[in-house]
């Protein structure tokens, strides 16, 4: 049997199942319908599926930090002597001293209009605070994001296109070590050295913060660079090695295929059958990885920030967590799952369009 008489097999079989096939456009557009009705299908799935797991993130954020052993009006106090009555009234005006069931459902009724409360230390809205800490979110780990997702992909692709070579050698036990150090670990590192100085290496960065203030223009555009190198460097180094590990397996997956080996057949160069054939295949896991990272953009990166004294999210949330400041840190942890969540499910979405074996 030739490969030609396929397709005729197949269209007989078919005919002498449903009979005769209808005529007209409507016969062309049956099986994109039915491919688009199981894709519609597919996508109402994964939505249903994220508005369950947000609920689930909403019902979690309220109580697991009701679990952490400390009472946030006392800590609120700074150790200052305060009566039994202040300490009532502090509860009272925070809803501390009702019924935690009042408590759940007044917090899952403010949460659904986009209202997390009031926080307890900075004594404004929760809403407000995140605003104001989201653009230095974005601008640090958005930048150090589009670097390692570039440097991974292109390393990755090179180190496995010249597998077992000295460079991938080198390469991939330099992006394991990487991805098996802790981020604060390496930040901490970075500023011994680059900040602070050490033996014949000068302090050339600073320590920590956004700006070192007073500056305006083109100046403060170079200050805040010049803050950014060192917490960038340390999100890149630990997110670089993942993507170049994920890319450098995917491509090996790829590269024993018979279409690759077609395609060297017809005598296209290396590089042309690298680009055009095997990357593209090898780019679905990478693809999914890209995504789930951008949900940390928004996530943040709560030990680096911290660890850099970066004002954004991962900062606030830790300020948060010292009180705890229970409004504050429920509607960040309920931001940074519903980044997460709205990322993984945006990935869901799209893969069916690069792999038409999903969600059909």
């Amino acid at each position: 049997m030739t490969a030609d008489s396929t397709p005729a097999l197949v269209q007989n079989a078919d005919a002498d199942t449903d009979g005769p096939a209808p005529a007209g456009p409507s016969a062309a557009r049956g099986p994109r319908a039915r491919n688009t009705k199981a894709y519609l299908q597919y996508v109402a799935a994964k939505i249903a599926g994220a508005v369950v797991s947000l609920f689930a993130v909403l019902v979690t954020s309220f109580f697991l930090f009701r679990l952490i052993p400390s009472d946030p009006v006392k800590q609120m106090t700074g150790g200052r002597r305060v009566s039994a009555e202040q300490l009532e009234s502090l509860r009272h005006q925070f809803g501390l001293d009702q019924p935690l069931w009042k408590q759940f459902t007044s917090y899952v009724g403010d949460a659904l209009t986009g209202d997390f409360g009031t926080s307890f230390q900075f004594h404004a809205p929760v809403i407000d605070k995140i605003t104001e800490a989201l653009p230095a979110t974005l601008l640090l780990t958005g930048t150090a994001y589009v670097l390692y997702t570039a440097l991974g992909i292109w390393l990755g692709t090179r180190t496995a296109w010249r597998n077992g070579s000295r460079s991938d050698r080198f390469n991939t036990a330099f992006a394991l070590t990487l991805y098996s150090v802790p981020s604060f670990w390496l930040g901490l590192l970075l500023i011994i050295v680059f900040s602070v100085g050490i033996g014949p290496i000068p302090g050339m960065f600073p320590t920590g913060g956004l700006e070192s203030g007073g500056e305006t223009g083109f100046a403060y555009v170079i200050d805040v660079a010049h803050h950014l190198v060192l917490p960038v460097i340390t999100l890149v180094a630990v997110g670089y090695a993942q993507t170049l590990l994920v890319m450098r397996s995917s491509l090996l997956d790829e590269m024993g295929s018979d279409y690759l080996t077609t395609a060297r057949a017809k005598g296209l160069r290396d590089d042309v059958v690298r680009r055009k054939h095997a990357v593209p295949n090898a780019m679905l896991p990478t693809f999914t990885l890209m995504f789930v990272n951008l949900g940390h953009v928004v996530a943040g990166q709560i030990l680096v920030e911290t660890v850099f004294s970066w004002p954004g999210l991962g900062g606030l949330f830790y300020q948060g967590l010292s009180v705890p400041d229970l409004p504050l840190v429920q509607g960040l942890f309920f931001v940074f799952a519903t980044a997460v969540i709205l990322a993984n499910t945006l990935a869901d979405v799209l893969y069916p369009l690069l792999d038409p074996r999903v969600g059909r």
